[in-house]
């Protein structure tokens, strides 16, 4: 048994180890407060990389404010848009979330983060048209979802086993 614990500790350990982007203040931009992905820890966190002139970036977004009326009000899932374009800034990106009535967290993505999370995921990552987008399990891990538009319901079965523990 001892032989076993000693093994498995290097994967705990590796497994707690999350991506500098994790650990980055995000400023929520609708009410300021700083926030990290840390903070959601235990948590099933999705997150879309965005930028607001992008029309694919605005339509993903439309399923997942459908996909929250699929799932209900529920304390173990958060949504994250980062707004990963340099040149947008908070106050706009608070005017165009409440314009378009999305009640989830969004934050301009600082250059580290951006540059992070192209180095943990990909470039595609910071390629808005796509709608790049992953899942962060409650164990920290991500898992990228398909590029391109994903309905709500694509996108429930996609985290579905994530909520449930099942993944």
């Amino acid at each position: 048994a001892d032989a076993m614990m000693n093994k498995e500790t290097p994967t705990t350990e590796a497994m707690m180890e999350s991506p500098a982007w994790y650990a980055a203040s995000l400023t929520n931009a609708s009410t300021g407060q700083v926030f990290t992905i840390n903070d959601f820890e235990g948590q099933v966190v999705l997150v879309e990389t965005m930028a607001m002139w992008c029309p694919s970036c605005k339509a993903q977004q439309e399923q997942v404010k459908a996909l929250h009326t699929l799932l209900g009000e529920r304390d173990d899932f958060i949504s994250v848009g980062l707004d990963i374009d340099p040149n947008e800034n908070a106050a706009d990106l608070k005017r165009y979330v409440e314009s378009n009535g999305f009640d989830w967290l969004y934050a301009v993505a600082t250059m580290d983060v951006a540059q992070d999370i192209s180095k943990n995921h990909g470039d595609q990552f910071l390629n808005p048209p796509s709608t790049p987008m992953l899942v962060i399990d409650r164990h920290g891990e991500a898992h990228p979802l398909p590029f391109g538009i994903k309905s709500a319901d694509e996108l429930l079965k996609f985290i579905q086993p994530f909520l449930d523990g099942t993944m």
